[in-house]
């Protein structure tokens, strides 16, 4: 077991009652904390609810993401937070012996999960693979690098696929448009670590067990994989979801759907005390 396997989860935390949160676009857009969060955040934990935060971002470590709720008003520890960084590294060293050479076109976070998994996160080859996330430093070289490993038999290995984030200005180009520049050079998909893939889904059902409730704002990815984890998803219109030119609320909707994470935290207890998906 690796030490990222190994601090994420206690025997305690899996008995609890959990929702997972998406981050982007329920917590925050950008640095701009969404209103209300915290407060659901809150409404959850007062309740004797345990909130563990999903992320498909890659670009930031468990630390940073720490701090960044605390700026948002969220009090959580690094075995709070589950990204795709995390299901990557897991991923390749699954495959790879220790200190296998890993060529990373991504932000930090991806840069500690390849290291606490065992392995050496380089920026030139030789490199047994690839692993592409988010992070505002690609370029015409960097994509060139990374077909030119791809194409030489490095494994490809995506954090996520989705196509843009929300910030507090407007939505950005995501991880899926730098992944697609990638494989569109290389002639080679990639394979996906994040959600709503089967990776992050193992990783979720260690740390949190096997029952829960999955909030996000993207229902193409955050919906997709409450499917996959059989859980119920909630959705919430501070982000992605019915933002003009992006994914509209799903027809027929799922079961739980509010403007954002403070109004929908009283619905999943109201749920919970009639034996709901928090009832345990």
């Amino acid at each position: 077991m690796t030490d990222t396997e190994a601090d994420t989860s206690t025997g305690s935390d899996r008995g609890r009652p959990v929702v997972c949160c998406d981050l982007d676009g329920v917590i925050w857009r950008g640095d701009a904390p969404i209103p209300n969060a915290a407060a659901g955040v809150a409404t959850l934990r007062d309740a004797g609810i345990r909130v563990v935060y999903v992320t498909n971002n890659s670009s930031g470590t468990r630390a940073e993401y720490v701090a960044k709720l605390a700026a948002c008003g969220v009090e959580a520890a690094p075995a709070d937070v589950l990204s795709s960084a995390m299901a990557a590294a897991r991923l390749l060293a699954a495959d790879f012996a220790p200190g296998t050479r890993v060529l990373s076109y991504a932000g930090p976070g991806v840069h500690e999960a390849l290291e606490e998994a065992g392995l050496r996160p380089v920026d030139a080859e030789p490199a047994t693979a690839v692993v592409a996330g988010f992070h505002r430093d690609f370029d015409f070289d960097r994509l060139a690098a990374a077909a030119d490993a791809v194409r030489a038999g490095a494994r490809f290995v995506a954090t996520n696929l989705d196509p843009t984030y929300p910030t507090a200005t407007g939505l950005v180009p995501g991880t899926g448009a730098l992944v697609a520049a990638i494989a569109t050079a290389s002639g080679r998909p990639a394979e996906v670590a994040g959600k709503p893939y089967p990776p992050m889904a193992a990783l979720v059902r260690e740390v949190c067990g096997p029952t829960g409730v999955m909030v996000g704002d993207r229902p193409s990815s955050d919906g997709a994989f409450a499917a996959a984890l059989g859980w119920p998803f909630a959705l919430v219109l501070s982000g992605i979801a019915g933002t003009p030119g992006e994914e509209p609320v799903p027809d027929p909707p799922p079961p739980f759907v509010e403007q954002d994470l403070g109004a929908l935290a009283p619905r999943l207890l109201e749920a919970a005390q009639s034996s709901g998906p928090l009832a345990g």
